[in-house]
């Protein structure tokens, strides 16, 4: 399809396809329950049922699904067919609003945490209207928020609807304090960057570590990585391109708004960005841009990695998080203006993320974490562990007139003179970028850095919109009250800046000064997913979440667990992996090596010349040494498996002992690996290496 306006959203039941398909006032009444939050009439929704089957079997669709996002992180669909049978043996075409609203799947299967046993299976989905329907493979996809038998949330998009409408609540009162009157509604956007490595087919395939961890368990350095950063930005290979350009035409026809593509640091690695959308639709864009990036790869003979560190020693993948908050009346509530000191709106919201930030840095950690992400934050341009926010040098400067009495001024970022009269003069920036901190204000929005490039966003943006929410409910209840509103924001804001300056940092977050300076200022230095975890179990993190009706005690609990037991699997599925490969596929190799090498060496001295054979006996006995240790750490690596598989105390103890006892032993266990990579022959060694998998497209 040529014409790209045609195409895109053609998969989707959008607006433009409702405004033309339903009765104008079946439209209205959708409208209002989409915008306003209204409740959803169940005629409204059995004419829609009708006109959208209609729809989606003109599109060649089959079948309906319920797709649902579990807290899985990854989305789940059963599919329905359309049919149903008549009393002469045929078939009619059917699809009703209960069946629009509603469906049952089996919730036995997916984690909940303790939530629901496995003989307790009933569990409901719930249509979104907020987010629009889509055509799949032949099917109908109907997103939904999914939940148990007794009304627990057993996916990742109801707390993020339930934050939605809790953070529209709260900053609709702080607006209604500075007069506007017009806003129903405030809403959290999203623009989720996608990184993502591509890798030959064939060589994903030798490969039993990405084939069942999504990552290499084994793999020496090569000569060449990403020290000459000469892919970054670089021309596309043109099988990359080819991949790149079926990609944005896959996601444009799903009403993804794929905008930016280009290569990432590392080699091998790529990025997409698309342009905001709302939190639950950018969500839902994210979790089929990661689906079709898969799909797609395939045809092109690729595999498309999205795990946080799949190559050791090199960038690993994130997902930048570009947040903000706008009202339906058209303003972006994080947008400074031109003199941002004056602007007491946009200062009072920008103080609530500070205060939000500092306050629940912990809950906000634990929101990036997944396994796959301990291997990747710290390093190779990813954000540290530790939670701090940059805001530049020009509010910075705000931050610190407003601590000490008041702001006057705003730095201007001028005009930048490159020194070539052809040149034009270039508007400049009131502040630089910082690539190393995890929570960046980059000039209408906060970039959440550390989100993992497999994870889905829902628990990042459910975390950020509910712990705004709360501070947003301070100020308002302290606003409401002030007989002066100047004096009270002054005041307002004074004290934020002196009690959370804090959490402001704009230097680099990589240094080790960093992290001595943090502890020094209080900042939690949070470095693994297990540790993370205890933040969901914290007294004021439960406080927050249950008064804002987005997780209850019980559900915080669940998710408690279910994270735990998610770590604890992923580990044990690596540590297994990492055995098999070692000892069915690297020991065996390195064995023959050895053998051939002393065969070689017998030979030379049978023949009885005076030849020089202490190069091969050297190599022979540095492979030989190194065998053992592999052997060593192999055993070393099966007996901590062993105990782990004995230990029946809490959740925590055994990912606290899988994280810090069988994970090092892992990386033991590679080491000695890896460093037989180097020295035996490459005929010998049954893996694809790096250099194989990181060069060859």
């Amino acid at each position: 399809m040529s014409n790209y306006s045609d195409l895109f959203g053609s998969m989707v039941f959008n607006d433009a396809v409702m405004r033309e398909r339903l009765p104008k006032a079946t439209y209205k009444a959708l409208k209002k329950t989409i915008d306003e939050g209204l409740p959803l009439d169940p005629a409204v929704a059995e004419v829609v049922a009708s006109a959208m089957k209609d729809w989606a079997i003109e599109k060649g669709a089959t079948h309906f699904t319920h797709w649902f996002q579990p807290l899985t992180g990854i989305t789940a669909e059963k599919h329905e067919a359309f049919i149903s049978p008549t009393a002469d043996g045929k078939v009619i075409l059917e699809f009703s609003g209960k069946e629009l609203i509603k469906g049952e799947p089996d919730a036995s299967s997916f984690p909940s945490g303790g939530l629901r046993a496995t003989f307790e299976a009933r569990g409901y989905t719930a249509w979104d209207c907020t987010s629009p329907a889509f055509i799949k493979d032949g099917s109908l996809c109907i997103p939904t928020a999914f939940c148990s038998y007794t009304g627990e949330a057993l996916d990742k998009k109801t707390p993020l609807l339930r934050s939605m409408q809790a953070l529209s609540e709260q900053a609709l009162r702080v607006l209604r304090v500075f007069g506007n009157a017009t806003a129903t509604r405030v809403i959290t956007t999203v623009g989720p960057e996608q990184e993502y490595f591509l890798i030959d087919k064939q060589k994903y395939h030798q490969r039993k570590d990405l084939i069942y961890t999504g990552r290499t368990l084994f793999g020496a350095r090569p000569s060449k990585g990403q020290e000459l950063e000469d892919h970054y930005f670089g021309s596309l290979k043109e099988r990359i391109s080819a991949f790149m350009k079926e990609l944005d035409e896959e996601l444009w026809k799903l009403g993804v708004s794929a905008k930016t593509k280009h290569n990432e640091v590392a080699p091998a690695q790529h990025e997409l960005a698309p342009i905001f959308t709302t939190t639950n639709i950018a969500t839902d864009h994210n979790q089929l841009t990661m689906e079709t990036m898969r799909k797609v790869a395939l045809r092109h003979d690729l595999v498309c990695l999205l795990h946080e560190k799949p190559f050791a020693g090199v960038n690993g993948s994130g997902k930048h998080n570009n947040w903000s908050m706008s009202t339906n009346d058209g303003q972006n509530l994080l947008d400074p203006g031109y003199t941002p000191h004056d602007n007491a709106q946009f200062l009072v919201f920008l103080f609530a993320v500070i205060k939000a930030v500092d306050d629940y840095s912990d809950l906000l950690r634990f929101a990036a974490a997944i396994p796959g992400n301990d291997h990747r934050l710290g390093a190779n341009e990813a954000p540290p562990a530790i939670i701090s926010i940059f805001l530049g040098d020009q509010l910075t400067d705000i931050l610190a007139q407003v601590e000490n009495g008041g702001a006057t001024s705003s730095r201007q970022g001028g005009e930048l003179k490159i020194g070539v009269t052809t040149l034009p003069g270039l508007p400049k920036d009131s502040t630089d970028r910082n690539r190393t901190s995890p929570f960046a204000f980059t000039g209408n929005k906060f970039e959440f850095r550390m989100v993992g490039s497999s994870a889905s966003i829902a628990t990042a943006n459910y975390v950020l919109n509910t712990i705004v929410a709360e501070v947003l409910d301070e100020v308002a209840s302290t606003l409401e009250k002030a007989e002066d509103l100047d004096s009270a924001v002054q005041a307002l804001l004074k004290d934020i800046a002196k009690k959370h300056k804090k959490i402001i940092f704009n230097g680099n977050g990589y240094s080790d000064e960093w992290v001595e300076e943090a502890e020094k200022r209080g900042l939690p230095n949070i470095r693994s997913t297990v540790d993370s975890t205890k933040a969901l179990l914290e007294e004021k993190n439960l406080r927050v979440m249950e008064k804002h009706g987005v997780l209850s005690r019980v559900e915080m609990q669940s998710h408690y667990e279910i994270a735990l037991e998610n770590y604890i699997k992923t580990i044990n599925i690596e540590t297994l992996t990492t055995l098999e490969i070692a000892k069915r596929q690297i020991l065996p190799a390195v064995i023959a090596f050895a053998t051939q090498l002393a065969e070689s060496i017998n030979k030379i001295k049978a023949t009885g010349l005076d030849v020089d054979i202490s190069a091969q006996a050297e190599l022979l006995t540095e492979v030989s040494n190194l065998t053992a240790l592999l052997k060593k750490n192999i055993t070393s690596l099966e007996n901590a498996v062993e105990t782990a598989a004995g230990m029946h105390e809490d959740t925590y103890a055994l990912a606290y002992f899988y994280r810090f006892d069988v994970y090092e032993k892992m990386g033991v266990l590679r080491a000695s690996a890896d460093r037989l990579e180097t020295v035996v022959d490459k005929a010998f060694w049954p893996l694809p290496t790096y250099g194989d998998m990181l060069f060859d497209i």
